[in-house]
């Protein structure tokens, strides 16, 4: 069969929950530690599910799409993501501080987003996403100025296929309904009853009060999501005022597994071995962290591996960065082995690296940890849910293969991804996306833009 005869068969079968898909001929990157690498191998879909990866594996009744010459990978998972903000892409690209950002984007624009400009703005990071790999998103929701606008979000995520985490969030600054926090229980019984969903619910809050004191973490929010029984993502963890924040969660018995430290750049020592103890995941934001210059600028990865901690990676904010995880990947791992080299220059210490494969797990199965989505995604293993893509390893820029791993991190880009799954349903095929009509987002994109510019000059003479 044809690529496109095998795109119909699998879009007429897609409800089908015992359908069986077969992958054949690639290189399979499982990033499961029992597993390995498989040259030739293959990988049995059942439905959602992967049910066997290896060699020969029987294929009756499968729909068998062969793969040779390709990798075979889990899908990667981006751990911190303000979607919304998606159409205003690049808009502030040479930002040099926190301020700026926070001056440009969170006070002058965001206050003009109305619920359906925040659809389209995640839908396009939700669909980019995809495009690049990445089949999960944690998308950190702080523009919740009306519960209008966080249904807009949520619909995007699922409207998008994505396996999306829907962090909710108060605006910063601004006009706002103020129905925040309590309209997450409406938002956890309306769209996230089970947690055995794509789309699933945390709450995002700040480490302090500093910026906005009504999204700062402490006892009230800790007790709204354990009634939940929800997660809690926390960003601006940085610096000695989160790290303060940090024992004095300690103290008051707030930390747990529940957390997920967003950044955790330029934290003591005894923060980090508080959130090493209560198992709070973290999240670093490489390409943020570094070009916008958070703090001491230096994404902390040796901090976290010092204290046991494997973090995951993320985008963060695409007004002023990449979209892409092959660029956290590539940004990490520079800047790790710079500085590993550069502190041993002189001596006779021996500089401790990380390799390709460090970044490449945190980009799929330690960033599917830091979710606490592991048990369903983040590795290519028989049980986990189908959330994987294909490289070509064959394209100009990728051939010959010779280290798998090596060329997801250093050598392929988004043009390479030939097709991308999630819950083994197909959502870039060919690599193309599937199912979007991508001059019908253009044009809705632009809309957004043009109507969110009107409306700057009177949010503008409000404040």
């Amino acid at each position: 069969m044809n690529a496109d005869s095998i795109l119909d068969a699998l879009t007429r079968s897609a409800a089908d929950p015992g359908r069986l898909v077969l992958l054949r001929g690639a290189t399979v990157v499982t990033m499961d530690p029992a597993l390995g690498n498989i040259d030739g191998g293959e990988v049995l879909i059942r439905g959602a599910r992967i049910v066997e990866v290896g060699r020969d594996l029987p294929a009756a009744d499968a729909l068998v799409a062969d793969v040779t010459g390709g990798v075979v990978a889990p899908g990667m998972v981006d751990t911190h993501r303000h979607a919304w903000q998606a159409q205003m892409r690049r808009t502030i690209p040479d930002v040099d501080d926190l301020a700026g950002y926070l001056r440009s984007t969170l006070l002058h624009v965001a206050p003009a987003y109305a619920p359906d400009d925040v659809y389209i703005g995640t839908r396009l990071a939700a669909l980019t996403a995809l495009d690049g790999g990445i089949t999960t998103m944690l998308d950190f929701s702080h523009n919740a100025r009306t519960p209008a606008h966080s249904d807009a979000a949520i619909t995007a995520l699922a409207d998008s296929g994505i396996r999306g985490v829907h962090a909710s969030m108060a605006p910063h600054f601004g006009d706002w309904d103020g129905q925040w926090p309590a309209d997450l229980a409406r938002l956890r019984s309306t769209y996230v009853p089970s947690d055995d969903q794509l789309v699933t619910l945390r709450l995002a809050a700040l480490a302090t009060g500093d910026i906005a004191r009504h999204v700062a973490y402490g006892p009230e929010l800790a007790r709204i999501a354990a009634d939940l029984d929800i997660g809690v993502s926390l960003d601006v963890m940085f610096g000695q005022a989160a790290s303060q924040a940090i024992l004095s969660w300690q103290s008051q018995g707030l930390l747990g597994e529940h957390l997920e430290s967003i950044h955790s750049t330029a934290l003591s020592a005894d923060a980090w071995a508080a959130m090493r103890d209560h198992g709070v995941t973290v999240s670093l934001a490489p390409t943020s962290d570094a070009q916008i210059g958070l703090e001491d600028a230096v994404p902390p990865v040796d901090e976290a591996l010092a204290h046991g901690i494997r973090p995951g990676l993320s985008v963060d904010v695409e007004v002023a960065l990449a979209s892409d995880m092959f660029t956290q990947m590539r940004a990490l791992l520079a800047i790790q082995r710079m500085r590993a080299v550069n502190a041993a220059y002189g001596t006779r210490r021996d500089p401790i690296r990380i390799t390709t494969r460090d970044v490449f797990d945190f980009a799929t199965l330690s960033g599917a940890r830091t979710l606490r989505l592991d048990d369903r995604t983040g590795s290519i293993t028989p049980g986990k849910q189908a959330d994987l893509i294909v490289v070509d390893a064959e394209a100009i820029n990728t051939m010959p293969l010779h280290d798998a791993v090596g060329t997801l991190v250093l050598g392929a880009d988004r043009s390479n991804i030939t097709s991308v799954w999630v819950a083994g349903q197909v959502r870039k095929w060919d690599g193309e996306l599937v199912g979007v009509d991508v001059d019908s987002l253009r044009a809705r994109v632009h809309d957004s833009v043009a109507a969110i510019t009107e409306r700057l000059p009177a949010t503008e003479a409000r404040r």
